[in-house]
């Protein structure tokens, strides 16, 4: 039996060598686990498993060797998850077909129309044109498509909502990680400003040497250590489209967090409003009103905003835009007055440059920030830190 699973393992793809069928029999031999089917399954996966990707594999072979089922590694039919099956149902149309289904009209009249199908609706929907549901061409839902409407829960799938009601879970950044290059840390160092201040902790060699050459004993003289600075002012945008660069994000704070000892970081979601917070796990029980970031930290901090820009239009020019909250004054009222407050100001977009002109919202932030966009490149990077080091 065991001969017959080496082989389907290596008939899947599976690298399994006499090496690794050793050392499950000696495991066997030895009693570390005890004589279980479950336990068996978990002590073979540890041993032939080296890549996560082949774990799929390896669990159709070990049911096809030890329970007698057939598969086909990825060919035979199975069984599919209830999401899987809940898809079929959202509505695919042709180009030709979404061109002749019409917006409602302006903001104003699609959150009136809203809160009126919210007072007429009695049950659930779908597949429907004009009720709060799934999978139709209404303008209210989720799974299915209007060229501007209201996503209400469910996935991002052609991103055309102008608004979109939904909890989301954000994770924070990992200040921790190392970067995978360097070349992020060279860049910010354009951006340092040294000082010594603090206590006399460090070993001043040159001073020690000239002491002891004229007072003829060692003179030992110690100074403030030094470092940079310069004071950053750091907004991260986290959650949404920003998951793909998380990682990017993520090397940019490990190094800005190395580079800078007078940093301090805040998160957003999508654009500034009168909140941010710390935590991402708590950021509706401890947010932090942007005022107080206005009158706590001086005119003399550098401010950095890290986002892709991407939302709909009306969460910067809109009372009420915000994805999670009714902000009371637009997302473009709070942009002017950060930038008004620290003129060193730059906006990091990890979104390739060539794509920002099909947004509108990426426009409208780029003139907000006076045309301070950069592309979140080790090049853009650089024009960054250069145009915050000119800027007073």
């Amino acid at each position: 039996m065991f001969f017959s699973f080496l082989d389907e393992l290596r008939s899947a793809g599976i690298p399994a060598s006499i090496k690794e069928h050793l050392v499950l029999l000696e495991a066997l031999e030895r009693d570390v686990i005890a004589r279980r089917p479950e336990e068996f399954y978990y002590l073979a996966r540890a041993v032939f498993v080296k890549d996560e990707g082949l774990l799929d594999r390896f669990d159709q072979v070990f049911a096809k060797v030890f329970k007698g089922i057939e598969g086909g590694y990825g060919t035979a039919e199975a069984d599919l998850p209830e999401e899987w099956l809940r898809k079929v149902a959202e509505l695919y149309l042709t180009p030709e077909q979404m061109e002749e289904i019409k917006s409602l009209g302006s903001w104003e009249e699609i959150m009136e129309t809203l809160k009126k199908r919210l007072e007429e609706q009695e049950g659930r929907h779908q597949g429907g044109s004009k009720w709060i549901g799934t999978g139709g061409t209404s303008p209210y839902g989720n799974s299915g498509y209007n060229p501007e409407g209201v996503r209400i829960g469910g996935e991002s799938r052609h991103k055309r909502a102008v608004k979109v009601w939904d909890k989301r879970e954000f994770r924070n950044l990992d200040s921790t990680r190392e970067l995978g290059t360097r070349n992020i840390k060279v860049a910010l160092r354009r951006l340092r400003r040294f000082a010594r201040e603090g206590a006399a902790d460090e070993l001043d060699l040159d001073a020690t040497i000239n002491g002891t050459a004229r007072k003829g004993w060692l003179d030992v003289q110690m100074r403030p250590e030094r470092h940079n600075a310069v004071k950053l002012l750091l907004f991260l945008d986290v959650g949404g489209s920003m998951d793909p660069h998380i990682k990017l994000c993520e090397e940019l704070f490990s190094a800005a967090t190395a580079e800078f000892k007078n940093l301090e970081f805040f998160y957003f979601h999508n654009c500034l409003y009168e909140g941010v917070w710390k935590d991402n796990r708590r950021r509706f029980a401890e947010r932090i009103p942007t005022w107080d970031i206005l009158h706590k930290y001086g005119h003399d901090y550098k401010l950095v905003f890290v986002g892709d820009a991407a939302m709909s239009p009306y969460e910067i020019t809109h009372p009420g835009g915000s994805v999670e909250h009714y902000n009371e004054e637009a997302g473009h009222v709070w942009m002017h007055r950060i930038t008004n407050t620290y003129p060193a100001a730059a906006w990091l977009n990890p979104t390739p440059e060539e794509h920002w002109g099909y947004s509108q919202s990426t426009r409208i932030l780029r003139e907000l920030m006076g045309d301070r966009m950069y592309p979140l490149t080790l090049e853009g990077l650089d024009d960054a830190m250069r145009a915050l080091s000119r800027k007073s």
